[in-house]
């Protein structure tokens, strides 16, 4: 028996730190939070009888690994996570009579802050609990949070990065393409966090809450959780909604607080419990993972039995395939559900789903529905064979941790979608008015067959206005959108044909190369084209193989016969040529990072995303910072230039 529970911990140990790997680092998904929270606590269980916990178990660390294109930094102590309990009798007793602060359990990426005479001087990650991602510059973005206070003391403070539920809509409904979009605010905003660009940052709105002061210099709060509160609400800050409970009163608070969580807009996956006497918390200590000031509530997951249905199987368009689980419909958390998404084919296959299985689902954070077990197990789901758009081939295909479902078919109709969705992108052909939902539509009524018959919409007038959501006035924008788009580069040109590992970059590289004349570039081969610094052979091959097919050759002539190409800026002065730069951080004489990489480029230059042996020097503004390229760069003795360095020596 002690045998069989080791190999358990050893197995439990390497899936839950794939999964927690996947989740926090890759914002990725390859065991729903339910199973996760399971087996941890099995895994918890197990370790507690056999007194055995390997390296590695997720009961003792915390959190994602911090990446390797952030500079990184440890923390002053450990950032420990806080022991949990979904049993609200369980939440009062541990009161032990005395006061707390019960507040929001909040679904973003925590963050620590530090202020020096009343400034912001830095911000990190949680990480992974011990050493975290420095973003600071980041952090000056978010949408709340104040750069400057009036305390002058050192204060380190705790909260969460967020983006509300509205955001994280809006967001997502300016990604056309729909296997882009992100899963969630959580993903979104530890991606839009933790970029190295802040513009982007800037865009995502995204917000801070505090929920703990770590330290304030020379600050007395009179052994007081909640004074510590009023005092960050006084220096400008949002902090957590939060209420003071007693042993009487905190189950009606709990009960408050399940009522609004549907309808509050920021992500919650629960609440937290810590004791209002700062003296009294402290004095309890720690466990190894665990501090004893607080405790953390889940919602206990409104479970409900029904019976599965069938599986649908959705066509993506990158040619996955997505199974949903249909299911007798059941009330959740106040609405009705039918279909929960299965993710991918390994999960469906852990499930050991079957036609007929009666199995139970829950909303994930009270929101989004999933199926949290089988009970009958029959395991009898057929995988298609056929894609249900274009009933070409599939193919199972294992991509990381995860086994998922792909058609085959190059010519199938939900690749033409993604292939029309990146030609009308703003950087492409950028034409408006033509979202992923309304070229379907037009792919569906036969309007489209290649991206010439974009220009011939005026055939089809009639039948697009009479169509949901068009008019007269959105069909003569859309129109005059498209018209606009017939003046445009070859550079766009190149990208917007979307051809295998040609990104903007690349077609702005090859264009240059042949002196922006399309047929050149159209007979080079794979020898003439890996010869071009920063091709490469598979880039060439994949190049070349496309312009090889007969009717890519006739799809572009149709195309070319549209627009009218307009000539590249070239500066005169081409003192830039044969020379590679990087450009990292924040600018202030131009608008983006792009701007600057024009005028390079412009100037016969080359911009490339990391420091080498061949770069002429790094343009990075705080040339103090310790950030990974400022590091390479000074191993490699290349030079750090300012902004107004760079311009002074370079333009």
């Amino acid at each position: 028996m002690a045998a069989e529970k080791l190999e358990r911990i050893k197995e439990l140990t390497e899936l839950l730190g794939r999964a927690s790997r996947a989740y926090y680092a890759e914002d990725r998904e390859i065991i729903s939070n339910y199973e996760y929270d399971r087996l941890y606590d099995e895994l918890a269980r197990l370790e507690q009888e056999t007194g055995i916990v390997l390296a590695g178990s997720p009961t003792r660390h915390v959190g994602y690994e911090a990446v390797e294109e952030l500079p990184k930094e440890a923390h002053e102590s450990p950032m420990l996570s806080l022991d949990k309990t979904k049993d609200r009798e369980k939440l009062r007793s541990w009161l032990q009579g005395q006061p707390a602060v019960l507040s929001w359990k909040l679904d973003g990426l925590t963050i620590v802050l530090t202020y020096r005479d009343g400034k912001l001087a830095k911000a990190v990650t949680r990480g992974n609990g011990e050493v975290g991602e420095v973003i600071t510059g980041n952090a000056r973005t978010f949408m709340n949070l104040p750069i400057n206070i009036g305390f002058r003391g050192e204060l380190v403070l705790r909260g969460e990065a967020v983006i509300s539920y509205p955001d994280f809509e809006r967001i997502n409904s300016q990604i056309e393409d729909v296997d882009a979009r992100y899963k969630n605010p959580r993903n979104l905003c530890s991606g839009s966090v933790r970029q190295l660009n802040n513009e982007i940052t800037a865009r995502r709105q995204v917000r801070f809450v505090a929920f703990n002061l770590v330290r304030a210099e020379g600050m007395d709060f009179g052994n007081s959780r909640e004074a510590q509160f009023s005092f960050l609400e006084e220096q400008g800050f949002e902090v957590v909604q939060r209420v003071l409970v007693t042993e009487e009163t905190i189950l009606e608070a709990i009960e408050d607080f399940a009522r609004r969580v549907e309808e509050y807009e920021i992500p919650s996956d629960g609440l937290v419990l810590t004791y209002e006497d700062i003296a009294y918390g402290q004095s309890l200590g720690r466990t190894a993972k665990f501090p004893r000031h607080s405790i953390a509530f889940k919602w206990a997951d409104e479970l409900r039995e029904t019976t599965l249905k069938e599986i649908e199987w959705s066509a993506s368009r990158t040619g996955l395939i997505n199974p949903v689980a249909i299911f007798e419909p059941v009330e959740l958390e106040g609405t009705t559900v039918s279909r929960a998404s299965v993710h991918n084919i390994s999960i469906l296959r852990g499930l050991r789903l079957g036609i007929g299985d009666r199995i139970t689902v829950y909303k994930a954070n009270m929101i989004i529905p999933q199926i949290a077990e089988n009970l009958t197990g029959s395991d009898n789901v057929e995988f298609p064979k056929t894609c249900p758009v274009c009933g070409g081939r599939t193919e199972i295909r294992q991509v990381a941790d995860a086994q998922s479902l792909y058609c085959v078919n190059e010519d199938c109709a939900a690749k033409k979608i993604k292939a029309f969705t990146l030609f009308v992108s703003r950087d492409a052909m950028n034409i408006d008015g033509l979202s992923e939902a309304t070229l379907e539509k037009f792919l569906s009524s036969g309007f489209l067959h290649e991206f010439a018959d974009l220009y011939h919409l005026d055939r089809y007038h009639q039948e697009i206005t009479s169509m949901e959501g068009f008019g007269e006035k959105s069909y003569q924008n859309l129109l005059a959108s498209i018209e606009k788009s017939r003046e445009v580069t070859l550079p766009q040109v190149v990208y917007a044909l979307g051809i295998a590992n040609i990104g903007v970059a690349n077609a702005k590289m090859l264009c240059r190369h042949f002196d922006y004349d399309m047929e050149q570039l159209m007979r080079a081969d794979v020898e003439e084209l890996g010869a071009i610094e920063g091709v490469g052979e598979v880039i060439a091959t994949a190049f070349v193989e496309y312009m090889q097919r007969e009717e890519n050759v006739e799809k572009i002539g149709k195309l070319m016969e549209e627009l009218r190409i307009q000539a590249v800026q070239v500066a005169e002065e081409q003192n830039l040529a044969g020379k590679g730069f990087c450009v990292t951080g924040s600018l202030r004489h131009y608008g983006s990072r792009n701007e600057l990489k024009d005028v390079i480029e412009q100037r016969g230059g080359k911009v490339t995303g990391s420091v080498t042996s061949k770069t002429e020097c790094l343009v990075n503004n705080d040339i103090a910072s310790n950030s990974s390229k400022n590091k390479k760069a000074k191993e490699l003795g290349i030079p750090i230039l300012t902004e107004e360095e760079f311009m002074a020596k370079y333009l």
